[in-house]
């Protein structure tokens, strides 16, 4: 299979609704509230024949200041701008600092660590299988649903896209990608190979999912994996930025930027081309701050930052004769609150979820927000490896209380938007109510710990599974011994340096079908250590094989525009097939182990490819 580029008013029911509304004028939302959300839709949205469609389109690292009509005259988004004015612009949406937590967030309406997830990558950006997405909510109800671009919330089924209410799949699962020209993607767990620029075949694979599914209702989401690095767009719109005198890195930014902007009124056009649009709910968001150091709307913070700049995004949202245009939304509101509010705009009765924190914005879509309650929203700071308790944020309509390890700031974001004065001395009571409501979210949502997801095998929807090198668990006995190529083993990186014969790779998994599996090592080894000898075992099954050929080719040139990082190399890949393993049901620990190595070195390890065998 091969894709080619083109050129490129009501309020919330008296039911259920309004019980969560009342629930949002306490500290927070908690898992007291009910397992399912029903509403009765009624009024100025049931207008239209059949339920709306819905498009929900997320870019990757785009920044508030990102866009013109947020005061930035240095770049070119006419599509967003008038998509801004045609509905609703919110001027205080939050999202989390980094990709894998929004995400989570945005698909189940629950902050991230109820979900288990508390990083970026070496698994850590796992969903639980049995969260509830959006699109599991639409299916059930349905809608015809697709994902194009960037998941980010797990690789393995059924945490996968096609296992998380997506009939259809386009793109990749780990939290970037290294190649946005003529590139590889996967399409429903199958490699395709694809031609042009990333963006552009994404927004192919969405419009024909749309033209395919006109007659029916469905949820597209398109979730772009640009402006995020690696740096990387075509020349015409780099050549247009640099022009104007900007550094590299901000040129190539807007640069995708506007890419973007000019892909997603392909999508829109689509929608006018096929007699859609007003039949069709649209939202634009972005996943948290921008990935440099560029004009963020005088805010404090970039991505990764609890501060206000760090997760502070844009939200516009469209549904031509519902919401009235040029709408603006004042009242704080986060990415938690999707999935709520499609359920309610949508009109769908007894749709199951997990218990949420967040709540409908439909009341304030249609201007009544006159009795719209306080509340309170929350960041939990993400480390490597689990989620810290003493980062983190909580912020009102007036105040953000933030908490880094030298304690906590208090900023009133009324008088103080830029965040130049910590008042926590003058407001000991303020700062008081913030962090005691953060400790016991915290607390809330983090009952269920961060021990290591194990990875699924043997599902008959997946009868294979890859190990990534970067999911691995790396052991030593003190020494280095063995490493991932880059520093923290993001998306695609894979285990190197490995000179230790002591030190050993684990993964941990859950076999759910007990039987025969026959495993593969994606790697590659220099001449001089040929004949090193490998052992894969998991329970008390084991398999051997030596490294007879050579396999060092150079990594990939890359097409950066600023200096390539070792997180975005790119090499090609021998397999050596090694046996079979004869595994039990249940947890287990497969191992990777260098018997003997004639070198300074093993192999460098991509992945170990594991596959039920009939």
């Amino acid at each position: 299979m091969q894709l080619t580029a083109r050129d490129s008013k009501t309020r919330p029911s008296d039911l259920l609704g309004g019980l969560l509304h009342r629930f949002t004028t306490l500290i927070f939302t908690t898992s007291a509230l009910a397992l399912s959300i029903s509403v009765a839709f009624s009024g100025e949205y049931s207008s239209t024949p059949s339920v709306p469609n819905i498009i929900l389109i997320l870019a990757d690292d785009q920044g508030y200041g990102d866009i013109r009509s947020h005061d930035n005259d240095q770049i070119d988004t006419p599509v967003l701008d008038r998509l801004a004015g045609d509905g609703a612009r919110f001027e205080r949406f939050f999202v989390s600092p980094v990709c894998a937590p929004t995400r989570a967030a945005l698909l189940t309406g629950r902050y991230h660590p109820r979900g288990g997830v508390h990083g970026v990558t070496r698994g850590y950006e796992n969903l639980r299988a049995e969260e509830v997405t959006i699109a599991e909510v639409l299916k059930q109800a349905g809608y015809a649903t697709g994902c194009f671009g960037k998941w980010h919330n797990g690789r393995h089924w059924p945490m996968h896209p096609n296992g998380q209410g997506f009939d259809e799949f386009l793109g990749f699962c780990g939290g970037h990608w290294n190649r946005y020209f003529d590139t590889t993607l996967e399409h429903n767990g199958q490699p395709v190979e694809t031609k042009g620029y990333v963006a552009d075949v994404l927004t192919d694979a969405a419009i024909n999912f749309v033209r395919q599914n006109r007659e029916r209702s469905f949820f597209c989401y398109v979730p772009y994996n640009t402006p995020h690095s690696p740096w990387l767009v075509p020349d015409e719109y780099f050549d247009k930025y640099k022009a104007k005198g900007l550094d590299n890195t901000t040129a190539c930014a807007y640069a995708m930027c506007e890419n973007l902007d000019h892909n997603i009124g392909r999508l829109l056009k689509d929608l006018d081309e096929l007699k859609l649009s007003e039949q069709t709910i649209v939202f634009f968001l972005t996943d948290n701050g921008p990935n440099s150091d560029r004009y963020n709307g005088g805010m404090k913070g970039r991505k990764g930052s609890l501060h206000e700049g760090g997760v502070r995004v844009p939200l516009f949202v469209r549904w031509p004769g519902h919401i009235e245009p040029q709408t603006v939304v004042k009242p704080i509101t986060a990415h938690i609150d999707l999935l709520p509010t499609i359920v309610e705009l949508c009109g769908l009765e007894k749709s199951s979820t997990r218990p949420l924190d967040g709540v409908s914005l439909a009341p304030l879509l249609c201007g009544q927000d006159q009795d719209w309650p306080e509340r309170m929203l929350f960041n939990h700071g993400v480390r490597t490896g689990g989620v810290e308790g003493r980062h983190g944020a909580a912020r009102s309509q007036r105040w953000r209380a933030v908490h880094y390890r030298r304690g906590w700031e208090l900023y009133d974001m009324q008088a103080d938007p830029g965040q130049i004065r910590n008042v926590a001395k003058q407001f000991p009571e303020v700062l008081k109510r913030h962090a005691d409501a953060f400790y016991a979210s915290f607390a809330d949502v983090t009952k269920r710990g961060f021990d290591p997801i194990s990875i699924p095998l043997g599902y008959p929807q997946r009868p294979w599974v890859e190990l990534p090198g970067n999911e691995a668990f790396l052991e030593t006995d003190g020494k280095q011994g063995i490493r991932y190529h880059g520093k923290q083993g993001y998306a695609n990186d894979w285990i190197s340096g490995w000179t230790d014969t002591k030190a050993y790779a684990w993964w941990p998994l859950d076999v759910v079908e007990a039987g025969h599996y026959a495993v593969t090592l994606r790697y590659c080894c220099k001449p001089e250590n040929v004949g090193a000898k490998l052992r894969v075992e998991a329970d008390s099954s084991g398999v051997e094989a030596v490294v007879n050929e050579a396999h060092d080719p150079a990594v990939l040139p890359s097409r950066e525009r600023v200096t390539p990082s070792p997180h975005y190399e790119t090499k090609s890949w021998a397999e050596l097939t090694l046996g079979q393993l004869d595994l039990p049901k249940g947890p287990v620990r497969l191992t990777v182990r260098t018997i003997d190595k004639p070198g300074d070195e093993s192999v460098e390890l991509k992945a170990v490819l594991v596959h039920r065998v009939e």
